[in-house]
């Protein structure tokens, strides 16, 4: 047990503090570990922030240059291990996607020498561990724990790689902030619905929410759907709305630094994911008194939806049962207001103060 009469240092190590699932968790956590006392460093790969911190910040992307050589490479690399060994820190959590084995051998075997837990934020975990079991184990086998962040992406995780040390986190909301944020003034003359993510990939599937969408009576009913959220599919979206005639009804607004001012106001939110992690923004939409709809993909929604009582589960990547659930809500007022009643109470126990609890109780840190 790690008393309170010594100063925890604590490293939280992510490639980025802006966009990502993951990295909302690393910023969360670095206001609670603070709160509590321990000295908090924040590390980050890349020069992108948009989500508030606490304690020290380290860029190490205001040290990459235009031709990110091999050289400046290994410079920002041994500045790290310099940086690591000075400070002592009592625990490293890594939260980065790790996708190059022999980088992530290195890492995890020279330049963290203390107690490291790796996180695990996607049921695609190919991304954070090699697809051999042996490299796996050698790599992750004797840290300190490595968190997943769902039952289903644990025991996948077990299952494949027999590793005896992985232990499931949820994702962690502050609700305080949230209810603050959510309450901000926006101004759109339509009721609507909501969809949020990156469309960097397809992953979020979007077009398929359109199809779902299309398909139903919102549109007839004049229930509009906005989308939270940029990148390179979001031309191929926006002509495929053209391609089903609802270009009025459909409205792309981009990446919002304050997502919840319009989950608040939204009918519900719709998840369409091909697969996620634990996806945040199920627990944000809940947190502003939103009922959900989603569907029961790998992994995730059904740790946080409870069908029929804050949301709607359905069969996975069924575009018609989609459909059918958002003509549910939209024509049974008593299961909508109910769904609508229990969504804030539901996400209590992923509320910040629970799940730092659980984070402090692997470290073993006592606090006063």
């Amino acid at each position: 047990m790690i008393l309170p009469n010594k100063k925890i240092k604590i490293a939280l190590i992510g490639y980025r503090l802006s966009g990502g699932g993951a990295e909302k968790v690393m910023s969360v956590l670095s206001h609670f570990f603070e709160k509590q006392g321990l000295e908090v460093h924040t590390i980050i790969v890349l020069d992108e922030i948009s989500y508030s911190y606490s304690g020290k910040l380290v860029n190490l992307g205001k040290m990459k240059n235009a031709s990110n050589s091999l050289i400046n490479k290994w410079n920002r690399f041994t500045f790290l291990k310099k940086y690591l060994d000075e400070n002592q820190f009592d625990f490293i959590i890594d939260f980065r996607f790790r996708i190059k084995p022999i980088q992530e051998l290195s890492i995890a075997k020279w330049l963290y020498k203390t107690k490291t837990i790796f996180t695990v934020h996607s049921f695609l975990i190919d991304h954070y561990m090699p697809k051999s079991s042996f490299l796996s184990r050698f790599i992750y086998g004797e840290c300190y724990k490595l968190v997943s962040i769902s039952d289903e992406s644990k025991a996948l995780i077990e299952k494949k790689h027999q590793l005896k040390n992985v232990v499931r986190i949820y994702n962690p909301i502050d609700i305080e902030e949230i209810a603050l944020k959510s309450q901000e003034h926006i101004e759109l003359p339509y009721d609507f619905i909501i969809g949020v993510g990156q469309m960097e990939t397809s992953i979020k599937q979007f077009d398929k929410l359109i199809d779902a969408y299309s398909n139903s009576v919102l549109p007839e009913k004049n229930i509009h759907l906005v989308f939270l959220g940029d990148g390179e599919q979001k031309k191929m979206l926006q002509n495929l709305v053209t391609e089903r005639k609802i270009e009025d009804k459909v409205h792309f607004l981009g990446y919002q630094n304050n997502p919840f001012k319009y989950l608040k106001r939204a009918k519900f939110f719709v998840l369409s994911s091909l697969n996620e992690g634990l996806p945040n923004v199920i627990l944000e939409s809940l947190a502003c008194e939103t009922p959900v709809i989603a569907f029961d993909c790998a992994s995730g929604p059904k740790e946080m939806i409870q069908h029929r009582e804050n949301g709607l589960l359905v069969e996975n990547q069924n575009v018609t049962k989609l459909s059918e659930a958002m003509n549910l809500f939209l024509e049974d007022e008593n299961l909508y207001r109910y769904c609508k009643q229990n969504a804030l109470q539901s996400v209590q126990s992923f509320s910040v103060s629970v799940i730092g609890k659980q984070w402090l109780d692997i470290m073993k840190i006592s606090l006063k």
